[in-house]
């Protein structure tokens, strides 16, 4: 399911004062959601890394490759030491 599907099925509440304060899901939805957030993901990425903007991405490679020129890099062995340390 894309995003705009997604965001046409959901609806706002807002306070007094025009503030979103919630949202409301249909449950089949929201089972949806949560069922593909529990499932393995087909893709091996976090579900929240799927989601992340086009631009951060694009920000973190480009601050990748200025570490990279920079000479500011590690082993592969100290990378997937890092790494694990946030599985």
């Amino acid at each position: 399911m894309i995003i705009a599907q997604i965001e046409s099925q959901i609806r706002y509440v807002t306070n007094v004062d025009g503030e979103t304060t919630d949202v409301l899901v249909p449950i089949e939805l929201w089972q949806q959601l949560m069922s593909s957030i529990n499932s393995d993901n087909v893709s091996g990425l976090a579900w929240i890394d799927e989601q992340e903007p086009k631009s951060q991405i694009l920000a973190d490679l480009q601050e990748s490759v200025r570490q990279a020129a920079a000479g500011q890099t590690f082993p592969v062995s100290e990378l997937w030491d890092y790494s694990k340390r946030f599985d």
